[in-house]
């Protein structure tokens, strides 16, 4: 099952994701991951993606294409996988297209999760932090039994500036106008499989299963 999975922050990808590739037996490809990993190890692309970094640049897409390709033709890649956080533009998307064509694969699917702009806002605003063991909270949907104190360890709660009301907003916007084209390409291709993410968590899922055909 070679797959892609698109939502904006606060459309529930991660708990999606870590499903998916226990259900399927794919790797997660998480493009920062695969980032960090490449800066990590010294390699060429993670260099030259450092020197982008360093200076607040964002990494052209040849070089993050093509450690996005390094990551494909490693052996766990050979019977699918689940990439996450690219392609963010249409142009990467036709880049790889091009990838997959010389490998002599194709993609299954592309799982296009939806919610409401101002459900994500609610959802990510109220979520809490505990400073200590990092547990996470929701001021509405799981709130700790004693409000600013974590249940597991006693620590002070709190919101990273990452989930103040206007980052946030401003996070989403910029996902909204980045995506759109894609999912217009996708579309096109007949790849795209629209999910209802305001739903139950394991509502979600169970139409991610039904959109990918599969009863694995």
């Amino acid at each position: 099952m070679r797959l892609i999975l698109l939502g904006p922050p606060g459309a529930g990808k991660g708990t999606q994701a870590s499903r998916i590739v226990q259900r399927y037996e794919v790797p997660h490809i998480s493009t920062g991951d695969i980032f960090r990993k490449n800066i990590k190890e010294g390699t060429e692309l993670g260099k030259k993606a450092k020197e982008y970094m360093d200076k607040g640049l964002l990494v052209p897409d040849e070089i993050v294409v093509a450690i996005v390709e390094d990551r494909l033709k490693e052996a766990d890649c050979k019977n699918g996988f689940l990439l996450d956080g690219f392609p963010r533009t249409v142009n990467q998307a036709e880049a790889l297209d091009k990838v997959l064509e010389n490998m002599n694969i194709s993609l299954d699917k592309v799982i296009n999760i939806k919610v409401d702009k101002n459900v994500l806002v609610d959802r990510v605003v109220g979520r809490r932090i505990c400073r200590d063991c990092g547990a996470t909270y929701h001021v509405k949907f799981n709130p700790p039994a004693e409000e600013g104190k974590c249940d597991v360890c006693g620590g002070e709660l709190y919101q990273r500036d990452d989930d103040k009301e206007e980052t946030v907003t401003k996070r989403i916007e910029v996902y909204l106008q980045e995506t759109t084209p894609l999912i217009d390409y996708y579309s096109n291709k007949r790849l795209l499989a629209d999910i209802e993410g305001e739903q139950d968590i394991d509502k979600v899922f169970e139409d991610i299963v039904k959109a990918l055909g599969s009863e694995k």
